[in-house]
């Protein structure tokens, strides 16, 4: 008697949740930051001016990295006097500090991965509510509607307007409210497993995926497999 063939249990969700940075769009290196903010003021930047410059930051921002300290996304101001504290300690004049503040802050310098909006609006065809939870400290909105999304997001939980930041569960379980869905039935996408993994403490199934590093890592199909409709499932 031939062994019977176990299928894979399909997995649907009603809602995904997308973080921003490194899951959807690229995110510059600590390089190609320095550089385009030096390009950007007319300075020199050389290999040697711009390793200087990544070096005396990560310096100024000691072991405790504090452009990344608890609370930094949480509030624009708060995040803006940080970033530009830092830059000063590391001997940048206040215009370059500002260049490299405004590169930072300007989501031109983040182009979506080239299979994100096809993405999003399948799983819309689906049937699917879409979300985008992100830490940052500006309004990522405006990027979305111009890469083409328009109304594509059901919702946006962006942490300086919420006053929090992963992994906090509040910005979890505010998105699966604002959603109008439970947690069992949203699929959160990250790409780091601190902030975006502590989704699974407030009851949501988690896909970590490695960093988008280039526009064209094709890695959002996974995404449509765990929210096949019984006809995609048998294709």
């Amino acid at each position: 008697m031939p062994a019977r063939r176990l299928g894979r249990p399909a997995v649907t969700f009603a809602a995904v949740i997308f973080d921003w940075r490194g899951t959807l769009v690229t995110t510059l290196s600590e390089r190609q930051w320095v550089r385009a903010a030096l390009c950007d003021r007319g300075r020199a930047a050389g290999p040697g001016d711009v390793d200087r410059l990544v070096t005396a930051i990560r310096a100024a921002s000691g072991v405790e990295n504090r452009l990344e300290g608890p609370g930094v996304d949480s509030d624009a101001d708060y995040h803006q006097r940080t970033y530009l504290e830092v830059f000063h300690d590391a001997g940048c004049d206040d215009d370059l500090a500002r260049a490299l503040y405004e590169v930072e802050s300007d989501p031109r310098h983040n182009p979506f991965a080239t299979d994100a909006l096809g993405t999003v609006l399948e799983l819309r065809r689906r049937g699917v509510r879409v979300a985008v939870l992100s830490d940052i400290h500006f309004d990522v909105r405006p990027a979305f509607t111009a890469a083409g999304f328009e109304n594509a997001v059901d919702v946006f939980t962006l942490s300086f307007e919420q006053g929090i930041q992963k992994p906090d569960s509040r910005m979890f379980t505010r998105t699966v409210g604002a959603l109008g869905v439970e947690p069992a039935d949203a699929l959160m996408v990250g790409d780091r497993s601190g902030p975006d993994g502590a989704a699974v403490e407030a009851g949501i199934t988690t896909l970590l995926l490695p960093p988008l590093t280039d526009l064209e890592d094709r890695r959002l199909h996974r995404v449509l497999a765990l929210c096949a409709t019984p006809e995609h499932r048998e294709q």
